[in-house]
């Protein structure tokens, strides 16, 4: 698959990935065959699977654990299917503080625009499942007018974080014209730029593109790595370019069973990023999505490990450990003392943004 130029070799069928797997004599296991195996694209869950093949390469050529991690994030697992009561199609409850189509305002200060729904891959613990790899394609330019209108009535709002799905699918040319529109009616707007480009398909950040986004003031980028197996040379290089063109880079982290749920390979992980100039911003517990239950560290755990984490690297190299309790109730940092928990019977009692009361699951 050639977009923007960059051949993105696209993997999104059991056939390529079982034909890249048997040159490095891995198999797939019987858990995602099964996922495969499902006869009606209907009956599967809304995520379909798609990857890229640097990705995919960037995971065979690393050490066990490294491969392990990645390949984790990539292969589609039958347990997806097993939505628990608990999980939700909207785990954040985007959907009640959406005023507008691909809008959302849920914090006074900040507010989303979901770009699109087309991602270079598809990571197996997306929150937003139920919307990227659907078939509503980019933000029309009616949608954007409204949006525009919106934002020049709230002058509340002053950040804009554009995701999705990713950005930076878009061509370059569309992408410019969005922060454009959005910087015309709000120029102190600053703007998030949330992409997994940078691991999954570093090419694309080009020095042009890095130029592109430098000419507009307020430009952040937002990155998502979650294991130091994940910073290939190209993608430092895709890192360097954006850094070098004067745009801060921070990163979220999603904590993953399997995947880095240990001290070292967090600590190597935000050590790393930092040294590559990209600052470490959150460590996020895993959102309540169907079918993700496989794939979620256990809170408690979690809180454990990260209390453990603070006294291993510096705290410029440590992110805010953050939950997005379930429904709407916002995201908090933890441990805090304006968000007590309670452990009753097989849930945690969590006070959200709004002093109502939220449950998050034990395990």
């Amino acid at each position: 698959m050639l977009i923007f130029g960059i051949n993105m070799n696209r993997i999104d069928s059991l056939e390529k990935l079982e034909i890249k797997l048997a040159g490095n004599n891995i198999r797939l296991t019987a858990q995602q065959l099964e996922w495969f195996r499902v006869t009606s694209e209907e009956d599967r869950p809304y995520l379909p699977f798609l990857t890229t093949g640097e990705y995919l390469d960037a995971a065979l050529s690393a050490d066990d654990e490294g491969r392990k991690a990645v390949l984790k994030q990539i292969i589609p697992d039958v347990r997806e299917f097993d939505a628990k009561d608990y999980e939700l199609e909207d785990p954040l409850g985007e959907q009640k503080y959406s005023p507008l189509a691909r809008f959302v305002h849920r914090y006074p200060d900040r507010a989303i625009i979901l770009v699109t729904d087309s991602c270079a891959m598809f990571c197996r613990h997306c929150f937003r499942r139920s919307f990227s790899g659907g078939k509503t394609g980019s933000i029309t330019d009616e949608q954007l007018k409204q949006i525009t209108g919106y934002l020049s009535g709230h002058e509340e709002i002053k950040e804009l974080l554009l995701t999705g799905g990713d950005p930076l699918t878009l061509t370059a040319g569309r992408l410019k014209t969005i922060i454009k529109e959005v910087k015309t009616v709000r120029p102190e707007l600053v703007v998030r730029i949330c992409s997994r480009i940078p691991v999954v398909a570093p090419g694309r950040i080009t020095v042009e593109l890095a130029a592109m986004l430098s000419s507009f003031s307020g430009i952040w980028f937002i990155t998502h790595f979650n294991h130091s197996a994940e910073l290939t040379n190209r993608s430092k290089a895709a890192l360097q370019r954006l850094v070098k063109a004067g745009i801060p880079v921070l990163n979220q982290t999603v904590l993953l069973r399997g995947v880095n749920d240990s001290l070292e390979t967090l600590a190597a992980l935000f050590q790393n990023l930092l040294i590559n100039g990209v600052k470490p911003y959150y460590l996020f517990q895993g959102d309540l999505a169907a079918g993700t239950s496989h794939l979620r560290v256990p809170l408690e755990e979690a809180l454990l490990l990260t209390a453990e984490l603070k006294y291993k690297i510096s705290g410029m190299a440590m992110p805010r450990f953050a939950v997005d309790l379930p429904g709407g109730g916002g995201k908090i940092t933890l441990p805090s003392q304006s968000h007590p928990i309670v452990k009753s019977d097989d849930y945690y009692i969590i006070k959200g943004l709004d002093n109502e009361e939220y449950r998050y699951p034990a395990n």
